[in-house]
């Protein structure tokens, strides 16, 4: 279901075009965008919209280089993120 986004996280998501954005089918880009520069009103409503689990998964899927370290280091204390499941770069196989 989606939900519409509140107006405040208009001024973190201005890479993206506010009123096109879907919380559900945009949900990465929306959770990326508030770990890395949302207040802790933003990061209180993406665990109310989305849960840990989720947020989790989402952060699973991306490149540890999307996120900045600090707010990684945060999401991993306030969500429980634990698993950074790419190789890092320059890994040869």
């Amino acid at each position: 279901m989606n939900v519409p986004l509140p107006n405040d996280l208009r001024v973190i998501l201005w890479p993206y075009r506010f009123e096109a954005i879907d919380s559900d089918r945009d949900a990465q880009a929306v959770i990326v965008q508030v770990i890395n520069y949302g207040t802790l009103t933003h990061w209180r409503w993406l665990a109310r919209r989305y849960g840990a689990e989720r947020i989790c998964s989402e952060l699973a899927s991306i490149a540890p280089s999307t996120m900045r370290k600090e707010a990684l280091g945060l999401a991993k204390l306030i969500f429980g993120y634990t698993d950074i499941s790419h190789a890092p770069r320059g890994a040869h196989q």
